[in-house]
């Protein structure tokens, strides 16, 4: 069996594992990366762009049948499945494609196959043509995550679908239920209610996007049902019976049981993360709800080993795990890298409307006992939102009432997730609300609701 020494070996190259990767290189190191599936992982190819490929879709679908309202005249409208598949899956692969030029361009040792642990510096690589042994004192897990199963609702990849069978749908499902009201199960939900699936979403918890603040998932909540969704809350499914032609499930709420048929049902319930076959267990990687446990530097108990990205836990964000990637890379190579901040890391939904999150809750706020001023700026009352016929939506903004500290800001409506960097941004500087009110924002734009929400807060809004 060959042997080779690197400065730094990574295992998995989603969003966490290539950033790190090539940000050690960057530094001056001798990397190598493992990947068993594709390169990108499932961001790239499964997970976060082809979604949103697939989400543009029904968007561009949605608009042409409201041509009408900004004055302009269509025929029929209708669409291919098979086209908005491919598109998604193309603009996938040239991603995918992409990555392995970066990684060739740093000179980045990468390798198909599967890794093992056999110690904390020695890592085993099985390829298809051989067995190889790689060795370093820094090794950074990057393995990701996989969809959770519900016991008898495991996918078949016909009538029950996980993520992947939904990115690659064989039909559009004429009668669907979603079970989960996370990004994941929201965003599907979306997608193929918009292209016309009679679609049910079901939450086991007392309302839908249980992560984000509870006044903007009441807005959203409302705009679904206008969609036409069915929504299901504080619900489970207590009984499926697999028929020819449908699915009979018994879903229970509030101790009442509804039985109702569907063809198809995507299950977005979470996820567990990829620690199996890895060897952690041999080298002493602790281990708690399938997630490695590790420091605010994505440490491990194991000196040299680092976990980042989903593997490493919430949140359970791309953004967040090419962060991870990044700071362990600069520790690895000598430099202070600042620790993450994960209330400071903005959360995304691209449904329609579009949500947008980051930093506390009003409902967080009121536990730790802050006394704070909340600001609210519907798009209703924004000129630009007017004129591109998106008004439904709202900026909100809490501040601590005593420092000026932004403490959170929730969005819903068109484009916020390209809106919420501003408040990001903001938290990472730890700007002001004063910061906020004295910075001018262009005119006239989506982002001016922003700027009306701060000011808002304090009693100065000039257009509500």
């Amino acid at each position: 069996m060959s042997k080779k020494e690197f400065d730094m070996i990574v295992i998995g190259a989603g969003p966490g594992g290539y950033v790190s990767a090539i940000r050690g290189a960057q530094l001056g190191l001798n990397v190598a990366i493992i990947e068993k599936e594709h390169m990108g992982g499932i961001c790239l190819n499964w997970g976060c762009i082809p979604t949103k490929a697939m989400l543009r879709s029904s968007e561009v679908f949605d608009l042409v049948k409201k041509a009408e309202k900004y004055g302009i005249s269509v025929g029929k409208v209708d669409y291919d499945l098979n086209s908005i598949i491919k598109r998604s899956r193309d603009i996938g692969a040239k991603l995918s494609g992409g990555i392995t030029h970066l990684l060739n361009k740093n000179n980045i040792t990468s390798i198909l196959g599967e890794a093992t642990l056999k110690s904390k510096t020695c890592v085993e690589v099985k390829t298809k043509s051989e067995n190889i042994e790689l060795l370093s004192n820094n090794i950074v897990l990057a393995t990701g995550a996989r969809a959770r199963e519900i016991k008898g609702l495991e996918a078949d990849g016909d009538a029950i679908w996980t993520y992947r069978d939904a990115l690659t749908p064989k039909r559009m499902p004429k009668k669907l239920l979603v079970i989960g009201s996370g990004a994941i199960g929201i965003e599907f939900g979306s997608f193929y209610n918009t292209m016309g699936a009679d679609t049910t979403i079901i939450e086991v918890l007392d309302r839908i996007l249980p992560a984000e603040d509870k006044e903007i998932a009441d807005l959203a909540k409302t705009q679904f049902l206008k969609q036409g969704m069915k929504i299901f809350e504080k619900s489970h499914v207590v009984k499926l019976t697999k028929g020819k032609k449908n699915l009979s499930v018994e879903i229970e709420t509030d101790g009442k049981i509804n039985k109702l048929s569907f063809d198809t049902i995507i299950s977005a319930v979470g996820i567990v993360g990829n620690v199996e076959n890895l060897g952690l267990d041999e080298i002493g990687i602790e281990i708690k709800n399938s997630h490695v446990l590790v420091d605010e530097f994505c440490k491990t108990n194991v000196e040299g080993v680092f976990a980042i990205g989903d593997l490493a836990g919430a949140p359970w964000l791309a953004h967040k795990a090419s962060h991870e990637g990044n700071m362990v890379a600069e520790l690895i190579a000598g430099k202070s890298p600042h620790s993450l901040k994960p209330k400071s890391i903005a959360g995304c939904t691209y449904c329609s409307p579009q949500i947008a999150s980051v930093g506390l809750t009003e409902d967080e706020v009121n536990e730790k006992g802050i006394e704070v001023k909340v600001g609210r700026f519907p798009f209703s009352a924004n000129g630009k939102a007017l004129a591109v016929g998106e008004t439904e939506g709202m900026i909100k903004t809490i501040f601590d009432l005593n420092t000026g500290e932004l403490l959170g800001a929730h969005m819903i409506g068109a484009e916020v997730t390209e809106l919420i960097h501003g408040y990001v941004i903001g938290r990472t500087l730890e700007g002001t609300e004063e910061d906020f009110i004295n910075s001018v924002f262009p005119h006239p734009t989506l982002s001016e609701t922003m700027h009306e929400s701060v000011l808002s807060a304090f009693d100065r809004a000039i257009h509500i």
